[in-house]
């Protein structure tokens, strides 16, 4: 604990709020919140934790906090301050998805669409359906039993739907100004749980017309009615009100938690979903904190009722989502909440060893490769290779790993521009001296180790670099590799002393990840760049042929050798003049 976090400790209020954690670049890295912002805080340097608190605090290098009014404020001031800067220690929701609602448009001549927006545009939506299987089955069986329109815009003449029975075609003849809502009026009353008197009124007209001999409308009306018990039976009725709500329930155990939401629309459980993260703060707290994001972030559809366990602040979740919220102590709606905990237990027992190994292969293999290394723990990581063939299009590429896996954002690409020929040092001193600079030029996070796929000239050109020009002290260590361009040994010292590295520990299996990934990378860009430059160069000094129409070509064929097999015509339909089409033909197949 450093003096400065001494001193604020000492200054915390006796009041409720919002604190942020922050590490040595000032990095947001951790927000919570605490109805007593003096004992929250202070807890996280006092005492015993475990692992992943441990991590967090040994991280921690400032704090601020913001006094609220109330917890409640606190609540969500904290979700909104999340949402704003994804500290990495936060509970993240990393399934951005909407789900499908069925529309009813507000029209003349109304139609049925499948949308994931609602707008405020009065038109009718039922939903939202988590399973987009059974939302599309229910709009096409909806579009078999009722002909409302399909076209966006009305044509001047029939189309194919008036002519399957699935429109009435308002675009030529005159419809009853009482068809349409007629029409809606019964998909209402489907989509709300009448389906059962639409079944019988089809199973009437079935039965008549297989009296008067109509056997084709007859097998019609069977496949419709067959259709409406395969849609609504994938469904399970689990309450007789016909309600829409959500079931939350959650499990705790080792630091982590799960919590397990389900669905219930129309009265039926039709979906549910699953979280699993670890959490730092009181286990009812962070669920608070996720019910919040969960409609927040997500934009999930709030349901008119929501049932939560009995340990959590209904206040609180009522606050947040302005809907009834229950806490149930007997009936059906105890035996879904309880149902939901139950899967929550299970669900973080079954998931508890993939967690571990999974850790165990990345943080825990970071942590013992600082160890090995004799460095603070390599958090960041920033790997280089170079690829080029007898010195043609030279280029470097970088990835980061952080926390042991990839940030694939982060990853860069780099054209090398000051060396001709087979170079690979000053390639190095290249790419390093212009990541570093704008690392330093645009003040972004520092690695907290650089690997170089290369042995002692690589890493002594990176180093040249580092402290001579940019005045920087990374530890910075090299990646060798044996005769079968296997990840063989980790250079690293004053000397380039190999680092003795167990071959079947995580940290080595780490080391041949980063690796393989920057070698990837690497020739992947190598390969489309001197591809794009092969194509370019074998179609140059082509009149009529510029930067534009060989795009064009390569769009519309994907290789030169799809080029070079095109007819004179399938060339003409890219975009050639014929001069120019018969012009590249000939050159590509002298």
């Amino acid at each position: 604990m450093n003096e400065r976090i001494k001193a604020k400790l000492a200054l915390l209020p006796d009041q409720p709020g919002c604190y942020l954690m922050k590490d040595k670049n000032g990095t947001i890295i951790y927000i919570g919140k605490a109805k007593i912002l003096k004992n929250r805080v202070r807890s996280y340097f006092h005492g015993s934790h475990n692992t992943k608190t441990e991590r967090l605090v040994s991280e921690i290098d400032d704090f601020e906090y913001i006094v609220t009014e109330s917890n409640i404020e606190a609540l969500l001031l904290e979700i909104n301050l999340i949402k704003k800067n994804s500290p990495k220690y936060n509970i993240m929701l990393k399934d951005d998805k909407t789900y499908p609602f069925i529309k009813i448009t507000n029209e003349p001549y109304p139609r049925l669409l499948i949308t994931r927006k609602v707008l405020k545009d009065k038109a009718l939506y039922f939903g939202p359906y988590p399973d987009v299987g059974a939302a599309n089955e229910t709009k096409k069986l909806l579009d078999r039993l009722f002909p409302l329109r399909k076209c966006k815009v009305l044509p001047k003449e029939v189309c194919l739907y008036y002519h399957m029975g699935q429109c009435l075609a308002p675009c030529v003849f005159n419809i009853p100004k009482d068809t349409y809502p007629k029409m809606v009026e019964e998909i209402k009353s489907f989509l709300n749980g009448g389906h059962d008197t639409i079944q019988k009124e089809l199973q009437k007209k079935m039965e008549e017309a297989a009296k008067n001999l109509e056997f084709e409308k007859a097998a019609e009306y069977r496949d419709q009615i067959q259709a409406i018990e395969t849609v609504m039976t994938r469904q399970k009725m689990t309450n007789a009100d016909l309600q829409d709500r959500d079931v939350f329930g959650y499990a705790v155990d080792k630091g982590w938690m799960c919590v397990q939401v389900f669905f219930v629309r129309q009265g039926k459980l039709i979906e549910r979903e699953v979280s699993l993260f670890p959490f730092y703060d009181d286990a009812q707290d962070d669920f608070l904190t996720y019910v919040g994001q969960f409609y927040q972030e997500n934009e999930h559809f709030i349901p008119k009722e929501i049932l939560i366990p009995n340990d959590i602040d209904v206040a609180s979740v009522e606050a947040m989502l302005h809907t009834k919220v229950v806490q149930p102590k007997r009936g059906e709606k105890k035996k879904l909440v309880e149902l939901a905990n139950k899967n929550a237990r299970v669900n973080l027992q079954e998931k508890f060893d993939l967690i571990e190994k999974k850790e165990e292969r990345t943080i825990g293999a970071v942590e013992r490769l600082g160890d090995a290394m004799n460095i603070p723990t390599p958090i960041r990581i920033e790997a280089f290779d170079n690829s080029n063939i007898m010195g043609t299009n030279p280029v470097s590429a970088m990835v980061v790993f952080v926390d042991g896996k990839p940030a694939k954002k982060e990853y860069r690409k780099y054209k090398i521009k000051t060396v001709e020929g087979p170079d690979d040092y000053a390639s190095m001193r290249e790419v390093i001296y212009r990541r570093y600079s704008r690392v330093l030029k645009e003040n972004l996070p520092l690695p907290d180790l650089i690997l170089i796929d290369g042995g002692k000239g690589q890493v002594d050109a990176a180093l040249e670099v580092l402290d001579n020009q940019l005045g920087l002290d990374l530890p910075i260590a090299g990646m060798a590799k044996n005769d079968k361009h296997k990840t063989s040994e980790l250079l690293f010292g004053e000397k380039l002393e190999v680092i003795p590295l167990p071959r079947n520990s995580q940290e080595f299996f780490l080391l041949q990840r980063i690796q393989d990934e920057v070698h990837r990378f690497a020739i992947t860009f190598h390969r489309q760049l001197r591809s794009k430059n092969s194509f370019a160069s074998r179609l140059d000094g082509i009149d009529g042929l510029g930067p534009k129409r060989k795009k064009a070509l390569m769009t519309q064929f994907k290789s030169l050798k799809n080029i070079r097999e095109a007819s004179i015509d399938e060339l003409r339909l890219a975009g050639l003049p014929e001069k120019v089409a018969q012009a590249v033909h000939k050159k590509l197949n002298e």
